[in-house]
């Protein structure tokens, strides 16, 4: 792999891959790489119902296909691309699914396209700002695009699936090592070697399936029990769906007296034929950059003589906004021509990390969490947006890196919103994002970047209302932070289209002590009732993965050899037990509970008191102080806290007013918190609902 930050953006290679695919494929603005775009059906969305002036909405069904040079500077970061069959021009050729949301009108959409970064080939955006509002993507008038950009996806239910070229050694297979770990929740007789449904996984070979080796543990970081390979058994079958055809098998793994919950079983195994997984994100950039520039009529988004979208913003959660990540630190913001691909990003619950998406044997599936999927390569440096510097015992010299380094020097940074919840500076390292990596200052964030934490959340949004069970300790947290994430939207728009700045981040810093030590003693928390703090959280670590991996992302060596914890904090807590430093919604500022970013797993779902991955909890104040006192509670009372309801909705009505003044939420969504305050009526002893 090349650095692309020393190497200008070449030339050559695409106009040579104009002339090689015709006449027919060259415009006076494509992107060299979209060879053409097959649409397989065009349907009304919602059936035809109109959102207001945008009118009515189609869905756009098709597949793109890519032909893209190995040897342009601009797919140098693609892993094993140059190991990928060619094609008789010298290319590589591969393909993905796309379904498009357009007003059936182009001339009535706002001309931006929000690209949805789909989460193991599912919608996210749709969820993440409709949500509770009634198509406001709709009524915005965005164009949204979103394509297969992962290979290990099995068909079905309409997932966006990549179809991407197999890497091989002059046309013989390549084998290598391959990790698979995987938890259950409750005891079952087999499960998926890929932890999560409906994803593949590499097939062994046949020495790989004589000497793979099984093993478990309860904790992380206990000792690996072996488990004797004559009891346990693998099944392997491609999934079929609608005449498609799965790329890898379907593993499940049988286990003599079944999968215990809790435990996390780790197969390690010889695995083969590597796909080129990096083309998923290429394949991003060449169709978004085609879709914003051919005028030709091979674009579904032609209006007249022009493109209809102007802009293009990238959204993606989770695991998608980590492919965000890593789409920028990898250099794909700019196309084959040195091209911004997107005008802004929001990377939303992405944490400090980026993901297992572009290397050999990628899984783009896998994560990193507390209790499962910890040594995965997804929470690697550098963490931060700006260039920070990793001192490290055996670094010599230290490493200086950050993620916009190749978009800086090849001048195509976007506005980026990391928009994250408190719950990721327990589950996904979200601290990083904004200290050095020993997490003992505050790094500098560019100017092109905004940082906001909500507060009081959890990793997805909640549902207004506590939900009882789901394997953990405490009540679900109900924090729906959807109304922050329109209003970040349209910020950034207007940042984009008119330069006008966003609001300013908010995050919990260093400098102020609002981001504390994770442990009881030092984070401000005072012990509840009946509640359990984490003993544990999530902390990346650098571990070696053999001499391949920091040059070309091949591992060698599993599982990784440990060698040294990254440094990382949370938001400290107030006297409420509630957290600091952080953008607060109305119903966690002006609160009647302790909004917890952090759950325990039960007993009933084994490894009691690990985190519950990705959820937070709810622990409800005392309604007067007679109860406060019984309990041995120290937090306020509802009744000291506030007189009546009355005082009450006040409160929560001046926040809410002094959010929208300050464009953290939007004018619209102002009578939907109104009923959630007045859903805490019954709290109070008196008082009415105005």
């Amino acid at each position: 792999m090349r650095d692309r930050s020393k190497v200008p953006v070449a030339r050559l290679s695409a106009l040579l891959t104009i002339l090689f695919l015709g006449p027919a494929f060259h415009s006076a603005t494509a992107s060299a790489a979209v060879t053409r775009i097959e649409i397989a059906s065009r349907a009304p969305f919602e059936n035809g119902r109109e959102f207001g002036e945008r009118g009515a909405y189609e869905s756009i069904r098709g597949k793109v296909h890519f032909a893209v040079d190995p040897r342009h500077e601009s797919n140098a970061t693609v892993v094993d691309l140059d190991l990928a069959l060619r094609n008789g021009a010298g290319l590589v050729e591969f393909a993905a699914d796309l379904l498009i949301l357009a007003p059936k009108d182009l001339a009535r959409s706002n001309g931006a396209i929000l690209y949805d970064v789909n989460n193991r080939g599912n919608l996210v955006s749709l969820g993440m700002f409709n949500g509770g509002a009634d198509g406001f993507l709709m009524r915005q008038g965005y164009i949204i695009v979103s394509s297969g950009w992962i290979a290990e996806v099995v068909p079905g239910n309409n997932r966006l699936i990549l179809d991407a070229p197999v890497a091989t050694d002059d046309g013989r297979p390549i084998a290598g090592p391959v990790r698979a770990e995987f938890v259950s929740d409750s005891d079952v007789p087999r499960k998926t070697i890929a932890h999560f449904d409906n994803q593949g996984s590499y097939p062994p070979t046949e020495r790989g399936l004589k000497e793979a080796t099984l093993t478990w543990r309860l904790n992380e970081r206990d000792p690996r029990v072996p488990i004797p390979r004559g009891q346990w058994t693998l099944h392997q079958r491609h999934v079929e769906d609608d005449g498609r055809r799965s790329a890898l098998p379907l593993i499940e793994i049988e286990v003599a007296g079944g999968i215990r919950a809790g435990y996390i079983y780790e197969l390690i195994y010889e695995g083969q034929r590597p796909i080129v997984q990096g083309l998923g994100l290429a394949g991003i950039r060449d169709l978004v950059s085609f879709l914003k520039r051919d005028a030709s009529e091979r674009n579904p988004l032609r209006l007249g003589e022009r493109p209809a979208a102007k802009y293009a913003y990238g959204f993606g959660v989770s695991q998608s906004g980590r492919a965000l990540r890593m789409f920028l630190y990898d250099g794909f913001n700019a196309d084959e021509q040195g091209r911004q691909v997107f005008d802004g990003v929001i990377p939303h619950v992405a944490g400090g990390g980026m993901g297992f998406f572009n290397h050999r044997f990628a899984s783009p599936t896998r994560h990193n969490a507390q209790h499962d999927n910890h040594q995965y390569p997804a929470d690697v440096f550098p963490f931060a947006y700006g260039d920070e510097t990793e001192y490290l015992p055996g670094l010599t010299p230290p490493r200086t890196d950050g993620i916009l380094r190749r978009a800086m020097a090849a001048d195509v940074v976007p506005k980026v919103v990391h928009l994250q919840t408190s719950s990721e500076y327990w589950h996904r390292a979200g601290s990083l994002v904004h200290t050095d990596p020993g997490g003992v200052k505050d790094a500098e964030v560019p100017p092109e970047v905004r940082i906001y934490t909500v507060g009081g959340a959890q990793h997805g949004p909640g549902t207004g209302s506590p939900m009882e069970g789901g394997g953990g300790q405490l009540p679900r947290n109900p924090t729906d932070y959807r109304p922050l994430n329109r209003a970040i939207l349209v910020a950034l728009d207007r940042w984009v289209r008119e330069g006008v700045e966003p609001p300013p981040s908010v995050y919990p810093r260093i400098a102020d002590g609002t981001l504390a030590a994770w442990p009881e003693a030092a984070s401000g928390w005072k012990p509840l009732p009946g509640v359990r703090y984490p003993e544990v959280i999530h902390q990346p670590e650098l571990y070696f993965r053999g001499p391949d991996f920091d040059a070309h992302r091949i591992i060698s060596v599993e599982p990784p050899r440990r060698v040294r914890l990254y440094g990382v904090g949370i938001p400290g807590y107030g006297p409420d037990g509630n957290e600091r430093g952080c953008l607060l919604l109305p119903t966690v500022a002006v609160p009647v509970a302790t909004f917890t970013s952090w759950n325990l797993r039960s007993r009933a779902i084994g490894a009691e008191g690990e985190l519950l991955s990705l959820f937070g909890g709810h622990i409800p104040f005392p309604r007067t102080p007679e109860e406060r006192r019984r309990t041995g509670d120290p937090r306020e009372s509802l009744a000291e806290r506030y007189d009546d309801f009355e005082t009450y909705r006040r409160r929560f009505d001046e926040h809410t007013a002094k959010l929208v003044a300050e464009r953290y939420l939007l004018e619209e969504d102002v009578p939907r918190l109104r009923k959630l305050a007045g859903a805490n009526r019954p709290l109070f002893a008196s008082g009415s609902d105005k």
